[in-house]
């Protein structure tokens, strides 16, 4: 199912200019409208799309606004955006990432949070031993849920492992991952508390006191934030600055065989990082 998929890229990494779009049969895809949610629905096996490896301290996201959503790497004020290392984590500490056909709207309040969502396709955290690589696509196994409130909105934080990973077969629900990897799920909250700190914000904040939802629950979010990507995909929820092109929903708004304005495959050696992205930041705030 990976082997499918393969990466154009466009441009040198660490630059405005970067931009990763997904391959399909040679023809660019949307990894967020085209690539399916289920890789094989009957076994709960998702396919999730690798933003940022782990390790990696490169702010990247799949670009909404831009014609068949290439993946690039976040900006504020015109400036490439990087994750800061708060000690002891260096970079993310999972391949950070999005589920495809999930959309998270802006316009629902959800009952659970009071919140409305974040107007973006749902966030994944895969816990797996190997490291991946942007533009990846993944085939994972949901094991629960969290919910960031960043600035206000719904930021929901799915945990899921790769079911090629050695532990796939023991981890099935979120209690596995204390038993398994114990600590992890709360360096998780840690990680998303403390982030922006070096960027001169407040602690991030979560619904339910921090607390990891069990699989249950994170299936019930999914197929929430699914069906809301139906209704946006077909013209049924106003889109904003969305773009909903791609190749492969022939009964959306945005269906096209037209790809003739997208840019064709010119990779360049990735640009120097500023060496002060690898300092390391001491949060007080994280002991407790």
């Amino acid at each position: 199912m990976t082997s499918d998929y393969s990466v154009r890229q466009v441009g040198a990494a660490n630059t405005l200019d970067y931009r990763l779009f997904i391959e399909k049969d040679g023809k660019v895809v949307s990894p967020f409208h085209d690539i399916p949610l289920y890789a094989d629905e009957g076994q709960g096996i998702l396919n999730m799309i690798v933003e940022v490896p782990r390790w990696t301290n490169a702010k990247m996201e799949i670009c909404k606004e831009e014609a068949f959503n290439p993946i690039l790497q976040d900006t504020k004020k015109g400036k490439l955006r990087y994750v800061r290392n708060c000690f002891p984590h260096h970079g993310y500490i999972w391949n950070y990432g999005a589920f495809p056909q999930t959309w998270e709207d802006p316009n629902h309040k959800h009952p659970d949070t009071n919140a409305n969502g974040d107007n973006d396709p749902l966030d994944v955290c895969e816990i797996g031993e190997a490291v991946g690589y942007t533009g990846q696509v993944k085939q994972v196994k949901v094991l629960g849920i969290m919910a960031l409130l960043d600035e206000g909105e719904t930021d929901w934080k799915v945990i899921v492992v790769d079911v090629n990973d050695q532990l796939a077969s023991r981890l099935n629900d979120i209690e596995d991952v204390e038993r398994h990897l114990p600590g992890f799920i709360r360096a998780t909250n840690e990680w998303f508390r403390v982030y922006k700190i070096p960027d001169n914000k407040p602690e991030n904040v979560f619904a339910f006191s921090g607390e990891a939802k069990p699989k249950k629950y994170a299936t019930e979010i999914i197929f929430e934030c699914h069906k809301a990507w139906k209704k946006l995909i077909k013209g049924e929820a106003q889109p904003g600055e969305i773009s909903l092109a791609n190749s492969t929903v022939q009964d959306s708004k945005g269906f096209t065989s037209d790809q003739s304005q997208l840019p064709k495959a010119n990779p360049l050696p990735a640009a120097p990082i500023d060496p002060s992205i690898s300092k390391s930041f001491f949060i007080s705030s994280a002991q407790s």
